[in-house]
């Protein structure tokens, strides 16, 4: 199925990875339902792009707009067959006791609870099919930690435990994968490491690997942990 066109669903889809990958798909030849915070940004994808594309603006940590996505794009496109768990935020560094109390829970409504909103809206219908990759956007720090990002490293520590567990509950054919994306100088790295992200790839480099590389995904993979090749 590598070369067959795909439905590909991604969260936030509006910046960096998420866009990049977004951009990517569509020269590929593939349809992308897509999803970000900012009006103008969703807005400016569905100009660009057109149906059958599908982008809305949706807040994946409020679970009621995410089931309200889903009954608009399932009846119409139907089920993924990619689905990229990519929306995400991070705290601005600083030690854990000094991280407010509601940017801590903000973080934790986007990053962890955010993903399971999506897996709940969307997986029950990959589920009928028995087909479909699910891949959840993990980090380095969900694997290793650093100092006064622990927030963001305690969500992606998450991300990886629940994909692997998500991974044993999944029929044969189906695949769940936490993936560490790698290092890639996007808004997000630039909050924590300021211009010295400068010295890594950026998106549009890094999606360009990337996204040929997940469409190779698929249920021989299901529960690894990967990181993308950069």
């Amino acid at each position: 199925m590598a070369d067959a066109k795909r439905v590909i669903l991604i969260t936030g889809a509006t910046r960096g990875l998420g866009r990049s990958l977004t951009d990517r798909f569509i020269e590929m030849g593939h349809t992308v339902v897509g999803c970000g915070r900012s009006t103008e940004q969703v807005e400016q994808l569905q100009r660009r792009y057109g149906p059958p594309h599908h982008f809305r603006v949706v807040d994946v940590a409020d679970a009621q707009q995410v089931n309200r996505w889903a009954a608009e794009v399932l009846p119409t496109l139907g089920p993924p067959d990619l689905l990229l768990n990519n929306a995400a935020i991070i705290n601005n560094p600083a030690t854990l006791w000094s991280v407010p109390v509601e940017e801590f829970d903000r973080l934790v409504d986007i990053n962890i609870k955010g993903v399971v909103h999506v897996i709940r809206a969307f997986v029950p219908a990959m589920l009928k099919r028995r087909r479909g990759v699910i891949v959840n956007f993990s980090s380095g720090w969900g694997r290793a930690a650093s100092p006064e990002v622990a927030p963001y490293c305690a969500s992606k520590f998450a991300v990886e435990g629940l994909t692997r567990a998500l991974a044993q509950e999944l029929p044969e054919g189906m695949a769940a994968i936490p993936l560490n994306p790698g290092v890639i100088d996007t808004d997000m790295l630039r909050q924590c490491w300021g211009s010295s992200a400068s010295n890594y790839p950026d998106a549009d480099r890094w999606s360009r690997a990337v996204a040929p590389w997940l469409l190779q995904l698929g249920p021989k993979d299901n529960g690894k942990p990967l990181t993308a090749p950069c």
